[in-house]
C-alpha cells in the first residue's frame, strides 16, 4: 500500500522556521546598505562556511549549503569586480588627441619619421608560467616552477619598445638592470642606428609619441636630458607628443606591436634572454610587421637627480598648446 503524505507535512524550511533568518543573512551579506558599518564581517570573505559560523553564533543555526540556497533564492550570486569606473578625464584629453593626430599627420605628409615608443611589462627570466595557452601533445604541458620569485642567477627582462607607425616595424631592447630613462633613450638610439636611419635616410626631424609616465614620464628632467644627447647625436630635433594621463591604451605600440608579441610568447616560458629575444624577433602578423629585438646588458643607476642649471642647458622648446605635454627638443646650441 502506497503512503501519500497529508498536505503540509514534511520538513519544513529554514526559513519559514525561523524568519528572521533571511533578513540576519542578508544583514552580514550587505552591511553597509543594509544599515550595519559594524558588521563582523564587514572586512572578512563572505564565504557560505563564514556566513554559516556568524549566523549560528547569532543564534541562527544554519548549514553552508542552506546558506547557499538562501543566497540563490535571494538574488546574490558569486561575481567578480568589473572593471567600468575610469577617473575623470583630463578636460584637454580630446584636445590632445586631437594635437597628436595633427602632428602625426604634418609628419608623415613630409616624409619624417614618427614612432611610438613604451617599456612593456617586465618578465622574469626562467621556468616560470606563462599566461595563455599553446598546443602541446596530451599530457605533456610545459612544466614550470610553483612559485614566481626572481632568480638572481638568470634575472629579469625589461623590454622596452619602439614602434615606426608609418613602417610598421619595431625595435625591442630587452635590459637587465633598470627602467630608466637613460635605458629608453639608449633603446630610440639603437632603434635609429640599426633601422631608422635605413629607412629615412633624408630625415629632419623625429616625432616621438609617448605616455605621461614610467621612464619616458613628461615630468622627468631626466628623461629631458637623455633626449638631449639623442638629438644631438641625430644631428635634428626630436618632437615629443605625450598622451593625457590614464590614456596609455591608445598608444599605437601597445596594440599593434607590444600585444602580437604577447600572442607569440603566450603559454610559453621565457627560460632565458636569448629565448625572450628570438621571441619577440620571430613575432610577425599578416599586415607585415616586422620587429628586430637585442638585448642590452648595460647598467642603468636608479636615483641620478637633473639639477636646475642641468635642466636650464637642456635646448627645450615648449609648445603654445600644453607645453608640458608637447615640446621639442634641438641638438645643443642649435636654433629652430
Amino acid at each position: 500500500m502506497t503512503s501519500v503524505r497529508r498536505p503540509g507535512a514534511g520538513r519544513k524550511c529554514k526559513f519559514a522556521e525561523n524568519p528572521e533568518l533571511l533578513p540576519a543573512l542578508e544583514q552580514l551579506v550587505d552591511p553597509v546598505t543594509r544599515g550595519d558599518p559594524q558588521s563582523p564581517l564587514r572586512w572578512t570573505c563572505k564565504s557560505t562556511r563564514g556566513l554559516a559560523r556568524e549566523l549560528i553564533a547569532q543564534g541562527h543555526p544554519v548549514s553552508a549549503s542552506t546558506v547557499r540556497r538562501l543566497l540563490h533564492a535571494a538574488g546574490y550570486s558569486l561575481q567578480a569586480n568589473r572593471k567600468t569606473r575610469e577617473r575623470a578625464a583630463h578636460p584637454d584629453r580630446n584636445a590632445q588627441f586631437e594635437h597628436i593626430n595633427d602632428c602625426v599627420l604634418a609628419f608623415q605628409e613630409r616624409g619624417q619619421p614618427v614612432i611610438s615608443v613604451d617599456t612593456k611589462k617586465k618578465e622574469l627570466v626562467g621556468d616560470f608560467k606563462n599566461g595563455g595557452r599553446e598546443w602541446q601533445p596530451i599530457g605533456q604541458a610545459e612544466q614550470v616552477r610553483v612559485h614566481d620569485f626572481l632568480d638572481k642567477g638568470l634575472g629579469k627582462a625589461i623590454p622596452y619598445g619602439v614602434y615606426d607607425i608609418a613602417g610598421n616595424q619595431g625595435w625591442v631592447s630587452v635590459g637587465v638592470d633598470h627602467d630608466t630613462a637613460h635605458f629608453a633613450a639608449e633603446a630610440i638610439r639603437r632603434w635609429w642606428h640599426k633601422m631608422g636611419s635605413r629607412r629615412y635616410r633624408a630625415a629632419q626631424e623625429l616625432l616621438l609619441t609617448a605616455d605621461g609616465g614610467g621612464s619616458n614620464s613628461s615630468r622627468c628632467r631626466l628623461w629631458k636630458v637623455a633626449l638631449q644627447d639623442l638629438a644631438s647625436d641625430f644631428g635634428f630635433p626630436i618632437q615629443v607628443c605625450h598622451f593625457p594621463p590614464g590614456t596609455s591604451k591608445w598608444n599605437k605600440i601597445e596594440h599593434r606591436m607590444f600585444s602580437y608579441i604577447s600572442q607569440n610568447w603566450r603559454g610559453r616560458p621565457l627560460v632565458s634572454h636569448e629565448v625572450i629575444i628570438n621571441l619577440i624577433a620571430n613575432t610577425a602578423t599578416q599586415q607585415g610587421l616586422i620587429i628586430q629585438a637585442e638585448l642590452d646588458t648595460s647598467s642603468y643607476p636608479t636615483g641620478l637627480k637633473v639639477s636646475d642649471e642641468e635642466l636650464a642647458r637642456v635646448n627645450l622648446i615648449t609648445h603654445s598648446f600644453h607645453g608640458d605635454w608637447n615640446y621639442t627638443i634641438a641638438p645643443a646650441h642649435k636654433k629652430i
